[in-house]
């Protein structure tokens, strides 16, 4: 007993010392073990949200390309069947170039002032149908997109909130699907309901440009772009600030629109189709919508004018040549234009413009949040 008080007595400083670094040594490792619990246990959890993210990011990728599918491979060609059609019936051309060729191996059939009323008719009819075709074109090719960008906006959202939700997704589908396939129809409003309006505002466009130009006058490349640029600036500004969505929309998308007081594109008490509708009006009446319109206008008549002025030997159209001779030609280009999307050179020049590839890359990429 007395060793042991001894050696308590000698060595009391160096036991507290050893005691506190066991204890402190003990209690590290047990706050060591906790953390590591902690950290074990937040690795999880992040692991099981970038899994969710990869799977979200997954499932939206294969709804959009789904959509861009649905849009290249049914929608737009359907569209642009439709649109070539319809032109065709309305602007049939080819009754009055039988009528002068007709007339020019029968010299005596028509007489002078039929023939000038016959080549007169031809002229605005041919360039009314001309920048009519590349106007509709450029529109519906530019509007499948916007659908499609949209749509992928709102299966972004649907994709987030049924991670985790117990709601019936094929449920949700069902619905979404028959909004969407309604959706994308709606790009056929232009053949079967807004032709007639806008062939009629077209032609008084094309009247009020070519009235001053002659069927003798000299006319080369340069003059055909500048007619037709002429011819689509001036239907663009006639009537209020986009008059020409009602040759692509509803007037009731329209109301809908313009008689909500703010500036919130959502709103209630309609179905998801219509606010799907609305949401593609307030793009296209945006001031970037309407930039890209107009790179687009110009890039299709760049092209137009070029693949023209090959159609013409010896450079004729570049040199110049009277309008007479140059109408026939603008009359052959124009079924060219609203060709089927897969062999059409126009529609892959617009979506070739890097403008326009950043609009509906910024477009598709200021998504809501969810």
């Amino acid at each position: 007993m007395l060793f042991v008080r001894d050696l308590w007595r000698r060595h009391r400083r160096k036991i507290f010392v050893s005691v506190g670094v066991l204890g402190s040594g003990y209690l590290l490792y047990k706050l060591y073990g906790a953390h590591r619990s902690r950290f074990d246990e937040l690795e999880r959890e992040l692991a099981f949200q970038r899994e969710s993210e990869e799977l979200m990011k997954a499932q939206m990728q294969s709804h959009f390309e789904n959509i861009q599918r649905i849009s290249d491979t049914i929608t737009l060609p359907h569209a642009m069947h439709n649109l070539s059609c319809r032109i065709a019936e309305e602007l049939d051309l080819s009754q009055l170039l039988e009528r002068l060729i007709r007339g020019k191996g029968q010299p005596n059939t028509l007489t002078q002032a039929e023939k000038l009323a016959l080549w007169d008719k031809l002229k605005i009819l041919s360039f009314t149908r001309l920048t009519l075709s590349i106007w509709a074109t450029t529109m519906i090719s530019l509007y499948t997109k916007v659908q499609v960008n949209i749509l992928g906006r709102h299966l972004y959202i649907d994709t987030a909130r049924s991670l985790g939700s117990s709601d019936s997704v094929e449920a949700r589908d069902s619905v979404n699907r028959e909004d969407q396939q309604k959706f994308l129809g709606s790009v056929d409003f232009l053949s079967q309901h807004g032709l007639p309006t806008l062939i009629s505002d077209m032609e008084a466009a094309t009247k009020e440009i070519m009235k001053g130009k002659q069927l003798s006058g000299l006319f080369n490349s340069k003059a055909l772009h500048e007619t037709i640029m002429h011819i689509l600036n001036k239907f663009m500004s006639m009537g209020s600030p986009h008059s020409w969505l009602k040759y692509v929309m509803p007037e009731d998308v329209i109301s809908y629109s313009t008689s909500s007081s703010s500036g919130d594109p959502v709103l209630s008490g309609v179905s998801e189709s219509e606010q799907l509708m609305v949401e593609a009006r307030a793009v296209l009446i945006s001031a970037e919508f309407g930039s890209i319109v107009e790179i687009s206008l110009k890039a299709v008549v760049d092209t137009l004018v070029e693949l023209m002025e090959a159609r013409f030997k010896g450079g004729s159209l570049t040199t110049g040549m009277p309008l007479a001779r140059v109408l026939p030609q603008v009359a052959q280009m124009c079924p060219s234009l609203p060709e089927e999307p897969s062999k059409n050179q126009f529609i892959k020049i617009i979506r070739s413009i890097p403008e326009v590839e950043l609009f509906f890359t910024l477009l598709y990429a200021n998504m809501p949040s969810a």
